[in-house]
């Protein structure tokens, strides 16, 4: 109750949060401790929901250059009203995977928790409400097809939240990796989604890539106390 009561104050306290809130998008001000501790010019941001990241980002990195991802129909459709007169945010309404084509997206009920793997019993049984609903086809791309080199200016920061689908993410920025300095993903301890790697692979395939760990974040619990994900930031 306090945390959350701490998050509605900040969101108060700045006008551009009011504004979103207003807008259906509630700030991920958790995240700007981690932002404020490194320096980017370029954010790539995968899994971009309504936008709450993106806005923590901007208030950390005004001059920033933002690259949203969303391929659900309704959250980016929020996204875009909240950063209609950001011309230094763009949205595109893809999923970044490591195969492009259509696909379908497994829909929760729980929007936030959507994933383009099916979603596990563990999932619902740790975190109430987010059973699946149903499915959404959506287009998904390679960060290369979408972005060039050229398009970002040092240093870039990519950040990954797309439940469960972080491995394939990584692949579909492949190309990309090399311009990138950060990486700052959600990452599991134990399957919530069916198939999905958990942090310790991600970690041998990043750290293989020249990335060392920088932190881990907010991580959740299950009830018997074990720790089941975190945000984790690297840097090349």
């Amino acid at each position: 109750m306090l945390t959350k009561l701490i998050k509605l104050f900040k969101v108060l306290k700045s006008s551009t949060y009011r504004r979103a809130a207003l807008n259906g998008t509630a700030a991920g001000i958790e995240h700007e401790a981690v932002l404020r501790s490194i320096d980017c010019n370029t954010i790539i941001d995968i899994g971009a929901n309504k936008g709450q990241f993106a806005l923590a980002a901007r208030k950390c990195f005004p001059e920033a250059r933002i690259f949203s991802f969303e391929p659900l129909s309704h959250p980016a459709g929020i996204f875009e009203k909240v950063f209609s007169k950001d011309d230094n945010t763009t949205l595109y309404r893809y999923a970044i995977s490591n195969e492009s084509g259509e696909t379908d997206i497994h829909l929760s009920h729980r929007e936030d928790s959507s994933s383009l793997l099916p979603i596990g019993d563990k999932q619902n049984e740790i975190f109430p409400g987010t059973y699946e609903i149903g499915v959404e086809r959506i287009t998904a791309k390679r960060l290369i097809e979408v972005l060039n080199p050229e398009d970002l200016k040092p240093p870039v920061l990519l950040k990954i939240d797309v439940q469960g689908f972080e491995f394939n993410v990584l692949k579909g920025c492949e190309e990309l990796l090399e311009n990138i300095k950060y990486v700052y993903s959600e990452c599991s301890y134990v399957e919530l989604y069916k198939g999905q790697a958990l942090f310790p692979e991600i970690y041998d395939y990043l750290s293989k890539k020249g990335f060392k760990m920088k932190g881990e974040y907010h991580s959740s619990y299950s009830a018997d106390g074990n720790v089941v994900q975190s945000d984790f930031l690297l840097e090349r």
